[in-house]
């Protein structure tokens, strides 16, 4: 395995100190990002933590001086937007500099859920009924739009902005959660239909030939009895929450026969369809007449040691070392001038 210069990009208030002790690296904030350096050091590259905020100019400044053989790319936002981090790796791409995860056409189209779903559409992949609701409007449900239904932000990831609040049963109700969408989480709203069922995820690495990793389903079946089964702020992040009601993630069981298959295929259309790369995660619901509805892709998911994706990828043989190392192989292959 080739020695490489790794510039690993994160936000600046996420980089990991240069001591740890004292600290419980199950817990703190920068947990991703000391994961990923510390297990590239162990693979024997060498590692420069850059801390990236509102200024591009750092990571020119690191390139001209260090002179990296691959960016691994950690950011989720430039300048407090999320959807910037499309243009810090167009940046990279400006300066020929090889990078790890999605290209900027990708992350611009999974980035904001309402243009998935319009692809989607167009290459007849199923997903929930829709409208969006762009910022200062007020919402108007068509008939055809039937309750309930889930209202989210249209461009922001992570849960953000969704609880239980966010499933409504009445117009009142939608109209008072779009208001919430726009003025608390400051974004247009996704309005669609809320299937009940189960949530399933599929990791995929690759460019143009793709890797599917094995089904992993959110378990939310110990919350209380009038909740939901969504994947809410608290669902995905709180660990005292998610101890209290038992939720888990884990590879799926008891699916139908072919249904795995099925999944991972579905998962492989949705990443070519929207021209990703690198890896992503795609979220999907499978109601209980066993009907796949994607709910949305996202690039670069979270790749810390004990999360979803790298736990579908132990399962699939590699350990965590290993699949760093196929996410920096992955990079170093890609070619912006032949993205199709």
């Amino acid at each position: 395995m080739k020695r490489l210069r790794v510039l690993v990009l994160m936000h600046k208030d996420l980089v990991p100190p240069e001591q740890v002790n004292g600290h419980d690296l199950k817990s703190v904030a920068w947990r991703t990002e000391y994961d990923v350096v510390s297990t590239l050091k162990k693979l024997g590259h060498e590692v420069h933590p850059l801390g990236v905020k509102s200024d591009l100019s750092v990571i020119h400044s690191a390139i001209e001086d260090w002179k990296p053989d691959i960016a691994f790319n950690l950011l989720e936002e430039f300048d407090g937007v999320a959807v910037y981090d499309q243009h810090v790796v167009s940046y990279l791409e400006l300066l020929h500099m090889p990078y790890t995860g999605c290209n900027p056409r990708g992350l611009m189209l999974a980035r904001d859920k309402v243009l998935t779903k319009k692809v989607l559409s167009f290459h007849r992949i199923p997903y929930p009924e829709f409208i969006e609701v762009p910022q200062g409007r007020l919402v108007k449900r068509p008939k055809w739009l039937t309750f309930p239904l889930i209202v989210k932000s249209v461009t922001e990831e992570a849960s953000l902005g969704i609880s239980q609040a966010s499933i409504v049963e009445d117009d009142d109700k939608l109209s008072e959660r779009v208001a919430f969408i726009h003025n608390s989480v400051g974004s247009g709203a996704l309005v669609e239909r809320y299937i009940e069922g189960r949530e399933l995820y599929v990791g995929i690495i690759g460019n143009g030939q793709l890797q599917a990793l094995p089904v992993w389903e959110l378990i939310m079946d110990k919350l209380p009895e009038d909740a939901k089964r969504i994947a809410t702020e608290r669902v995905k992040w709180s660990r005292k929450y998610q101890t209290k009601y038992g939720i888990i993630s884990k590879e799926a069981d008891n699916l139908p026969n072919g249904k795995a298959d099925a999944i991972q295929d579905l998962a492989k259309q949705v990443y070519r369809a929207l021209g990703l790369s690198g890896y992503a995660r795609i979220d999907m619901r499978m109601d209980a007449q066993g009907q796949l509805y994607v709910l949305e892709a996202n690039p670069n998911p979270q790749i810390a040691e004990d999360e979803d994706f790298a736990d579908s990828a132990k399962e699939t043989g590699y350990d965590y070392p290993e699949l760093m190392q196929e996410l920096l192989n992955v990079g170093l292959r890609w070619r912006p001038a032949k993205a199709a």
